[in-house]
């Protein structure tokens, strides 16, 4: 009877210890088929091409494809929602933003998941510069001249939106400076882009990555990046702060989540696969002629403080100037 209670006894715990081992083995095992990584956005903003810049090469790292699947609409919340929805298996990921992840949660009445919640940050990609894009012929040089413009002519100079990011720093910019500026949605950078230079509209918000082309075949022209600092693709045009804006300090960024309840151990080794991607120096070379900034946000701790920070960064400034999308 003893040396059968031992064998039951002994056995359950072989079973016990194989499942907690099971995580890492599948972690061992991972990935063993195609990986889909969703990219909320449209074809060829900065947030797709540096996700395929990026999944071109942890493709090969891991020996295993990575299908993109644009899924654009509602400021990245339609694609973040699929990814939310998804098996928490490391199948799925999600290229998220500082709008899917930062902005939306404040500027949506509802949305039908939780950023915070539904997501285990991976890894940190780096930021870009927003830029205030206008025709060659439009009457302002830089911000200054475009704020003083504005204030003679309320609500009469439009602005092209592509992007949730896009609307807080415009909505921030008419707040600080006192200026009404007149918003036209886009659901993506292309055809802002395009219309901005058919004279359809007079301004346009976008990243570093879609106005520098333009700007430098003098198609365009930049009247003021977003960030603190100028950016690297475009370091002769001034910041907003330094055209009279002080403080003004709003940047995209791009972060990899997996939905919440993906093992850690997958969670671990895709940040380490992607950290040696981003440590390619084709890789950042590709990244940076996007405009791209690199950061020291690295474990996915770190990341996830990131993520909460900027929320809250986000949060604050989207209440504070009543800004809604509906």
């Amino acid at each position: 009877m003893m040396v059968r209670q031992l064998s039951i006894w002994t056995t359950a715990a072989s079973i016990v210890a194989a499942g907690l081992a099971l995580p890492a083995w599948a972690a061992d095992a991972y990935p063993s088929k195609p990986i889909r990584l969703i990219v909320p956005y449209t074809p060829g903003q900065g947030a797709d091409s540096a996700a395929r810049i990026v999944a071109t090469k942890l493709s090969e790292q891991l020996g295993q494809p990575l299908v993109v699947e644009n899924r654009p609409g509602a400021g990245g919340n339609i694609g973040s929602e699929a990814a939310a929805r998804a098996e928490p298996d490391g199948y799925t990921l999600l290229v998220g933003s500082n709008a899917t992840h930062a902005a939306n949660s404040s500027l949506y009445s509802s949305m039908r998941f939780d950023p915070l919640k539904d997501f285990a940050p991976i890894s940190y990609i780096g930021s870009v510069s927003m830029v205030m894009l206008a025709a060659p012929d439009f009457p302002a040089a830089d911000m200054r001249e475009l704020i003083d413009l504005a204030k003679t002519k309320p609500d009469q100079i439009n602005v092209a939106v592509p992007s949730s990011t896009a609307r807080v720093v415009l909505e921030l910019l008419t707040t600080t400076s006192g200026t009404q500026l007149k918003d036209i949605a886009y659901k993506g950078s292309s055809n802002a882009v395009s219309d901005l230079l058919g004279g359809h509209v007079q301004l346009s918000i976008d990243t570093a990555m879609a106005a520098t082309p333009q700007v430098t075949a003098g198609k365009l022209k930049a009247l003021g990046v977003s960030t603190s600092k100028r950016s690297a693709m475009l370091p002769d045009v001034g910041t907003f702060a330094e055209s009279g804006l002080p403080g003004f300090d709003l940047a995209a960024w791009n972060v990899w989540f997996a939905p919440s309840g993906t093992a850690a151990e997958i969670i671990d080794k895709l940040n380490l696969e992607i950290k040696a991607v981003l440590a390619d120096e084709g890789v950042k070379s590709q990244l940076r002629a996007l405009g791209y900034e690199p950061s020291g946000v690295e474990t996915p701790q770190q990341v996830s403080e990131f993520v909460h920070s900027e929320t809250k960064k986000w949060g604050d400034l989207i209440r504070s100037a009543g800004i809604k999308v509906e």
